[in-house]
């Protein structure tokens, strides 16, 4: 598994047979913030194939529409519930909703939908007509994925961990925490966000929402600085934190015991994808009978 930071919190998530955008925000400008300061990862242009989109949330620097209109249709998009109206409408052939807990099957590849502790709304007017979340992927061999999307501390981190052990990687956002008077019930700090990490019980930490967009008033560089202080304090193995260039690839070589090594990753053609939406309550760490939704 691949790893490719585009930018913000916008991912390249590649295995052998598939390759998987989040959160992809690659245009020059979004509205009501500067200009982008530092170019995407990848252009669209630059994209291997696609065959999965994750969408956290609406917000313009998590759902970019000038990006997803560069996208194959055809490829599969998978949104918290109730934002799947926008991407029909703009042709999308097949749009899954999944709320908090449930999870789809594509191909060999477990995406789960989890909760985060924040908010939607483009406009004054939209607040809270869609669902937040945050991201699982699951490979055949269990290795995990981890986006936490946008999110403030909160006790989903350690219920998540508790449910679905053995993440190899949290990606965690770091910045657009200050002022904290304003933003700690919509944002993480460094320091939050890796204590997050460790209820998350994950192996190692990659960090996004800085460097990209102006959104808060903390200085530029300093999410990547205290992120640093703050993993250190933590007793954690310097290695295990991905502080990444926009544009980096990381690889995941073997499932929860080997470091990660920088290495090209070449990618098959795509496999088509299954339906299968399930709840969790029906897997390990759930109760209750597997509950199929209509996409």
């Amino acid at each position: 598994m691949a790893l490719t930071w585009l930018g913000h919190s916008s991912w390249l998530v590649r295995t052998a047979h598939q390759a998987i955008l989040l959160d992809p925000v690659l245009s020059a400008k979004i509205p009501g913030v500067r200009p982008r300061l530092t170019p995407p990862g990848l252009e669209v242009t630059d994209l291997p194939p696609i065959d999965a989109l994750l969408i956290s949330h609406d917000h313009v620097d998590h759902l970019d529409w000038p990006t997803v209109a560069r996208l194959d249709r055809r490829i599969t998009v998978i949104v918290p519930a109730k934002l799947g109206h926008g991407f029909r409408q703009r042709g999308f052939r097949r749009v899954l909703e999944l709320d908090w807990w449930q999870h789809t099957v594509v191909d060999d590849l477990t995406i789960t939908c989890l909760p985060a502790a924040h908010w939607s709304g483009r406009t004054p007017w939209s607040l809270w007509r869609t669902l937040w979340a945050s991201w699982l992927i699951t490979t055949a061999d269990r290795q995990r994925i981890y986006h936490a999307g946008d999110t403030a501390y909160a006790p989903h981190f350690a219920e998540i961990g508790a449910r679905h052990p053995g993440i190899d990687v949290a990606l965690m956002p770091v910045g657009g925490y200050g002022p904290r008077y304003f933003q700690t019930s919509a944002h993480v700090d460094p320091a939050q966000a890796v204590r997050a990490c460790d209820d998350l019980g994950a192996a190692r930490m990659a960090l996004m929402h800085w460097g990209t967009f102006v959104l808060s008033d903390e200085p530029l560089l300093e999410p990547r600085t205290l992120s640093i202080r703050a993993w250190h304090q933590a007793g954690r193995p310097a290695a295990t934190l991905w502080a990444m260039a926009i544009g980096e690839t990381r690889t995941l070589t073997t499932v929860h015991t080997h470091e990660p090594v920088l290495r090209a990753v070449r990618r098959s053609a795509p496999v088509p994808s299954q339906d299968t939406l399930t709840d969790d309550s029906a897997v390990p760490g759930g109760s209750g009978h597997p509950q199929e939704v209509s996409s």
